[in-house]
């Protein structure tokens, strides 16, 4: 007990600390009640220590020696946004948990320029009168897709559920049981469905479905046929499904819709970067589509937004569904995506510039040269004898629900640290003051050149340096 109590008098006051330098240059640059609660809740947990019996002597000196840099790491976390920027390294190019597809920042000057601002946003120029905000978009959507007609609401699901809201409630749609699929955040195609009124019918199994299962199903009642793009998974083996075109004879047949949700919304073939082929917006409006929906975040490289194109009647009607309203989009999504979709009217253009295409498309020999840049910065910085760095061949996903079988050859850095485990320090780099979100496979850390930007090089040299000083101060 008498040992205790020796040991809590080496913990310094709050008001000591307050008088160090770099403490004293800390509350120059933020709130006061920051720092003081950083500086509390350091010395608390170095009571708690005491008190558990976990630290001697000298490692509560030690601790005190540390305690400027401990309060100054905890000041900077609770100062910062809670929605941060975070550098990749996952080779996951539009990862969901990250914030999906990066805007370009040609892109990014088009919304500045709009939100620092007032807009057009529902004003007609040229009648002087109040207009709609759909109709900054109508011409350039419906000009890339080859589509009548288009609008765009806040995300590919609430695109679904007004199309079916609009288009067949209280009525039947029928679909495929092998496309009856679940996406991002447990939302199902049969709830989704649910919710907008209209009637689900499944035919077919989950693995084979034919025609006749269509049509064997139309009725007086119909109201829709809809194709599902099993976007997010495959079923390999003994399976069947039915084309777009092929349920195009039925749709014609019995003058019946057809509606087809594409999912990720690519409009370009990938094909031609070694992807598989993924179906196009334009390929389903040249086979005969009435209503496709698909999502402006993931391939197509923009912001989060459900875009659906197709016949313009039907467009019309959902422009005065009352849930139009709900799920409209604002100026800022409407200028970043009308800036991305100008992008796509030169193909070469988009994929030089819209950061998704730019990644997807990206070769080895490029990998290889970003690897070796990022290798030698790391290499001159830090100490070889503590991490071990080198450049190793691995695989990037494409992620976001696109593509799930797809593994493209890539060009990774390898960290791995000799007696101790890698965890320390993938933790220290995804709580660094820019984090760095990395892969941990067998104790060693893999950074994917893919998903990183050449100008973040320096973030990610500074936040292993980082990284490293922590797990010394730890071990």
């Amino acid at each position: 007990m008498a040992q205790e109590k020796n040991l809590f008098k080496l913990i310094p006051k709050v008001d000591e600390v307050l008088e160090k330098d770099r403490i004293i240059e800390l509350l120059n640059s933020m709130p006061r009640k920051i720092v003081v609660d950083s500086i509390r809740e350091e010395i608390e947990i170095l009571r708690e220590d005491i008190k558990k019996g976990s630290i001697n002597e000298e490692e509560v000196k030690e601790r005190n020696r540390q305690l400027v840099e401990l309060i100054i790491d905890r000041a900077h976390r609770k100062n910062s946004y809670k929605l941060r920027r975070v550098i990749n390294g996952t080779g996951v190019v539009i990862h969901t948990n990250i914030g999906r597809s990066l805007i370009s920042e040609e892109v990014m000057d088009n919304v500045k320029e709009i939100a620092i601002n007032y807009s057009n946003l529902e004003y007609d120029l040229e009648k002087g009168e109040r207009g709609s905000r759909y109709s900054h978009l109508e011409d350039i959507v419906s000009e890339i897709t080859g589509g009548e007609d288009a609008m765009v609401v806040n995300n590919n699901a609430a695109a679904v559920l007004l199309v079916l809201s609009t288009i067949a409630k209280g009525r039947e749609v029928i679909v495929s049981r092998g496309e009856l699929i679940e996406i991002g955040g447990s939302f199902r195609i049969p709830e989704v469905m649910e919710q907008s009124g209209a009637i689900l019918k499944a035919v077919g199994t989950t693995n084979k479905t034919h025609l006749w299962d269509y049509e064997n199903a139309i009725n007086e009642n119909t109201a829709a046929l809809l194709k599902v793009h099993t976007s997010n998974y495959r079923i390999l083996g003994f399976t069947s499904s039915i084309s777009s075109e092929e349920l195009k004879t039925l749709k014609d047949k019995y003058d019946i819709p057809l509606i087809e949700d594409l999912g990720s919304g690519v409009l370009i073939d990938l094909s031609k970067f070694g992807l598989e082929y993924e179906p196009t917006v334009q390929d389903s409006i040249k086979k005969g589509v009435d209503i496709v929906t698909f999502s402006g975040d993931k391939l197509l490289g923009g912001p989060q937004a459900g875009i659906i194109v197709g016949k313009k009647k039907y467009i019309d009607a959902m422009k005065k569904n009352p849930l139009t309203r709900a799920f409209r989009v604002d100026k800022f999504t409407i200028s970043a995506l009308e800036a991305t979709l100008r992008l796509y009217l030169d193909e070469k253009v988009a994929i030089e510039k819209i950061p998704t295409l730019n990644m997807l498309s990206m070769g080895l020999d490029k990998l290889e040269k970003k690897a070796k840049t990022l290798y030698n910065l790391l290499i001159d910085k830090i100490d070889l004898d503590k991490c071990k760095v080198e450049i190793v061949d691995d695989y990037s996903e494409v992620g976001g629900g696109s593509l799930p079988l797809e593994r493209m050859p890539t060009k990774c850095i390898r960290l791995s640290l000799d007696g101790v485990s890698i965890n320390g320090l993938e933790k220290a780099l995804r709580e660094y003051e820019i984090p760095i979100i990395t892969r941990v496979y067998k104790d060693n850390i893999y950074i994917d050149l893919r998903t990183i930007r050449e100008r973040e090089f320096p973030i990610v040299v500074d936040g292993v340096l980082y990284g490293l000083k922590r797990i010394e101060r730890v071990h």
